[in-house]
């Protein structure tokens, strides 16, 4: 579904200056958190009207439809992987995004680290933590991502940046917020075995984002409340 585009950079700027009172707010200062603008079902054309309103970093999850719209649009855009990582296609999405968010698996971390070798490549990447142990969704288990920090540590064609989640949907914005808190808290515990370089957490979409940057948030994929709705969640 494509979002109106003349209201891109206006629902763009909104969201900007929420995301600065959320920093207000948390006594942070507002360069701190870096704005994803998830892209993915929406054209190129609608990506270009963000691009012109000053946005460079933007989310995408299929392949398919993420090559088109990189080759149309300018190269020096900064992109992020934030679907689920199939396996078999790892070497591509290496070649074309420089973030991965939602590496899931230990399996899946030493296969992305061991083509990463091969391209001679060192790209940043999020683990994801499966925070609400919901069954429907990826990611490492809170206890067993605490156990496995140390081998993580040692993936040395990663950069490992920190965490990211997807919460379960709540009705009760404390509710919400717990999970932002739980991510942070487990960040803190687990960073001394990654070093300075793991302090980064990618929570908080269109729905939450501000809860998520007074929690500790520095990366936010905000899709909806920038390019209009879609006919399913982000």
């Amino acid at each position: 579904m494509s979002g109106s585009t003349g209201s891109i950079p206006h629902r763009l700027r909104e969201v900007r200056q929420r995301m600065a009172a959320a920093c207000n707010r948390a006594g942070r200062d507002e360069k701190s958190v870096k704005l994803v603008a998830v892209s993915k079902t929406f054209p190129a054309k609608d990506v270009m009207h963000a691009v012109q309103a000053g946005q460079a970093c933007y989310g995408e999850s299929r392949l398919q439809e993420a090559e088109p719209k990189l080759e149309a649009l300018p190269k020096d855009l900064d992109w992020h992987f934030i679907g689920r990582v199939q396996r078999n296609k790892v070497r591509k999405i290496l070649l074309l995004f420089g973030t991965i968010h939602g590496i899931d698996s230990i399996k899946l971390a030493h296969h992305t680290d061991r083509i990463a070798g091969e391209l001679a490549i060192r790209p940043a990447v999020y683990l994801q933590v499966n925070i609400g142990g919901e069954e429907s969704k990826g990611g490492f288990d809170v206890g067993q991502i605490q156990e496995l920090a140390a081998e993580l540590s040692q993936l040395g064609n990663l950069r490992i940046l920190g965490l990211m989640c997807i919460p379960p949907v709540e009705q009760d914005q404390q509710a919400a917020r717990g999970w932002f808190v739980r991510l942070r808290e487990l960040q803190e515990k687990i960073a001394p075995e990654f070093g300075p370089e793991f302090d980064q957490l990618s929570m908080g979409m269109s729905s939450d984002y501000e809860l998520a940057i007074e929690e500790g948030a520095t990366v936010v994929r905000v899709g909806s409340a920038i390019f209009g709705g879609r006919d399913y969640d982000e």
